[in-house]
């Protein structure tokens, strides 16, 4: 069997902090689902010009959109053919031609050499396809007069030659001397050799939002220049973990930072020197950010200008500095604040790669059709199985089953032959439209036939492929404590047994077995992915054999029905070299007793010694609840002979490295992202 476990490097545990309500991701900017937008292939091809999604005509705002230096804003290759690539050539080839493109980055493309960047034309949008678009081992270079450019959505990472404080090796992420009007956008940018950004030699009309910047020493650095002429503007950024450049900003004429979230997680091996820095002639305005743990949060030079409004400040120490004049940011571009207080949340939720941007879909660009579901009567069905009844066996193209808020005590089953099917709830919170049921395995079915037993229990069960849910609920309410002579306790809120399930914004609820994630088969490969969503349970509540990441989530753990509280989250019987269950970039906690739960055990279903259980959490918030030995045995299986680790968690809950508690390598963890689980899958809402 393989073995993803092992001890961590020297350099430390770390999370990407997610913590709290996740926040509505539509306030992550200009974000649009995609459409019909190319397809796949051994060779990059243009797509068909089709209407175009949003996010391959998006542009920037900020500095980027100011008109100047013969450029009217900043909107990359939207006049150009559109391609998807999926290797180092075909990357480099479109991205150095001098026609205007917009590059799909579908999967990761590792950089060879090692420390490459490629140098990008003028006119060119590289975009993420969704979550999958990586580049490894190297980045971009934007050179002299290079303008009009924009990188999305894509993971740069991996660079770092073993030496902290690197002299030698300019490996950055996103490199530009001398460019103009250039758009940096939700990418991640992590574990460099040298910069992750760097805006040099008079660069400017520059934005860089909604960015996720980690794990490295020299994070942010704008200037290497006498001339006082960069205009910049950096917000909703996620700066975490790093320890000088925060950014750094040397003689820029106008740098305006706001609604950005600089993190320094304690007792760590990474500590900050120092959070956001205008040096030289910079005139910087710095509004509505989050300071949390940073070492000198706020500092500047004597010959700069730093005006502060409205920041916060939590656990911070050292220099916090402002002074002299420096410029109204709306008298180049308007912009809208949010609450500083909102910040952590928002950016923990929004900040980073996006499954709606870069989006290629196989799907043709008709319309859905829509079915709409009331209990009221006011829609086409009462109920949600009705309304699943009335999809075409077979269907070829997208069926969205629209219900209107409201409880439906029902049980749904999405059969094999209805794929492509998405239940939509059309409240203004996925808290309003419920579909809830009370079987649990021991409930007698009323054909008097046996049991329902585990799966069958399940409120809402999905057989088919592609299916969607989005912003409702499904439960499973059944009262353990009024049915203690009932035989089997087991009561499945939700059980997908297809491929390319994706559950986004939705709460799945219950006590044990509350999330089975399977497979049509053993041999069938059956790919989940969940993201700003919620499940809470108390016993193997999330548990099967299916491929499943659970992204940018809550995990609520629940008291039992006699108010103890010892549990188990995950519950994996995945099949040898498949994925199991991925928990990433999530938050892990509840109102039970401190040390009260594991992380996970192996189920061997049948006893079925052949399987090899997979469970990763990591880059996730864990709370007291969870025990300082998260891993334990299940049904005579030792959880040390399956696959069960961690990577970079934080919160009271988390733990150095240990024989009981093993932590993935960088080198380990670099093959467990989350593309790694999806394949070639780009989920995409629909």
């Amino acid at each position: 069997m393989s073995d993803n476990r092992g001890k961590p490097r020297h350099r430390k545990r770390r999370t990407a902090l997610v913590i709290g309500v996740p926040a509505t991701l539509a306030a992550a900017g200009t974000l649009a689902y995609g459409t019909v937008f190319g397809v796949f292939g051994d060779d990059a091809q243009p797509t068909a010009q089709a209407a175009a999604p949003a996010w391959a005509t998006a542009t920037a705002d900020g500095f980027a959109s100011v008109n100047s230096l013969g450029q009217n804003g900043t909107y990359g290759g939207r006049d150009g053919k559109t391609v998807t690539v999926t290797t180092l050539a075909e990357l480099e080839k479109y991205a150095t031609a001098a026609e205007p493109y917009v590059i799909v980055v579908a999967g990761t493309i590792t950089m060879n050499p090692v420390g490459k960047e490629i140098k990008v034309a003028s006119d060119k949008t590289i975009v993420g396809a969704g979550t999958s678009g990586q580049i490894v081992g190297g980045g971009f270079f934007l050179g002299t007069g290079v303008h009009n450019v924009i990188i999305r959505n894509l993971t740069i990472r991996d660079s770092y030659q073993g030496i902290w404080n690197d002299k030698d090796h300019d490996f950055d992420a996103i490199q530009m001397d001398g460019a103009h009007h250039v758009w940096i956008d939700h990418n991640d940018l992590r574990h460099m050799a040298d910069g992750l950004i760097d805006v040099r030699k008079d660069s400017t009309n520059v934005t860089v939002s909604w960015n996720k910047l980690s794990d490295n020493n020299k994070t942010f650095g704008i200037g290497w220049t006498e001339n006082v002429r960069t205009d910049i503007t950096i917000h909703h950024n996620w700066i975490r973990e790093t320890e000088q450049r925060n950014p750094s900003t040397d003689n820029a004429a106008h740098a305006h930072l706001y609604n950005n979230f600089l993190e320094d997680v304690p007792n760590t091996d990474i500590n900050s020197s120092y959070g956001n820095y205008s040096r030289g002639g910079t005139k910087m305005v710095l509004e509505n950010s989050y300071f949390q743990g940073m070492k000198n949060p706020v500092i500047k030079d004597s010959t700069a200008a730093l005006v502060q409004r409205g920041n916060v400040f939590s656990g911070t120490s050292g220099r916090n500095e402002s002074g002299g004049t420096a410029f109204d940011p709306k008298t180049y571009y308007p912009y809208t604040l949010d609450k500083a207080a909102d910040v952590p949340s928002l950016l923990k939720a929004g900040a980073g790669p996006s499954g709606s941007i870069g989006t290629t879909s196989t799907a043709k660009a008709a319309a859905a059709t829509t079915l709409t579901v009331a209990k009221d009567g006011s829609g086409q069905y009462r109920t949600v199985q009705a309304a699943v009844n009335a999809v075409p066996a077979n269907n070829a193209s997208r069926v969205v089953i629209a219900v209107k808020p409201g409880t439906y005590r029902e049980t749904v089953k999405v059969p094999s032959n209805k794929p492509h099917v998405t239940l939509q709830g059309t409240g203004g919170s996925r808290k309003d439209t419920v579909i809830v049921y009370n079987n649990a395995a021991g409930t007698p079915k009323p054909d008097g036939s046996g049991n329902y037993g585990t799966s069958g229990s399940a409120t809402v069960a999905v057989e088919a492929d592609d299916f969607q849910a989005r912003n409702l609920t499904i439960s499973n309410d059944f009262d353990e404590a009024a049915n203690q002579s009932l035989s089997g306790h087991q009561a499945v809120a939700l059980r997908t047994a297809a491929d390319k399930v994706l559950l986004d914004g939705v709460i799945v609820t219950g006590d044990q077995d509350t999330l089975l994630l399977d497979t049509a088969a053993k041999d069938r490969l059956g790919r989940v992915y969940m993201t700003n969503s919620y499940v809470t349970g108390n016993v193997d509540f999330i548990f099967g054999r299916a491929t499943a990441v659970i992204n940018k989530s809550v995990i609520t753990l629940r008291k039992r029905w006699d108010g103890t509280s010892l549990g188990y989250v995950t519950a994996p019987s995945t099949p040898a070299n498949r994925k199991g269950i991925l928990i990433a970039n999530s938050t892990v906690n509840g109102d039970v007793s401190a040390g009260s739960f594991y992380l996970g055990r192996p189920w061997h279903a049948g006893g079925d010694a052949s399987l090899d259980p997979q469970t990763t959490v990591r880059n996730t918030n864990l709370s007291a609840a969870v025990k300082s030995t998260p891993w334990t045995d299940m049904s005579g299986f030792s959880w040390k002979d399956d696959r069960f680790a961690e990577y970079k968690n934080t919160g009271p809950g988390a733990g150095p490295a240990s024989s009981n508690r093993p932590q993935l390598t960088d080198a380990q963890a670099s093959g467990q992202e989350i593309g790694d689980w999806l394949g070639n899958w780009t989920p995409t809402a629909s």
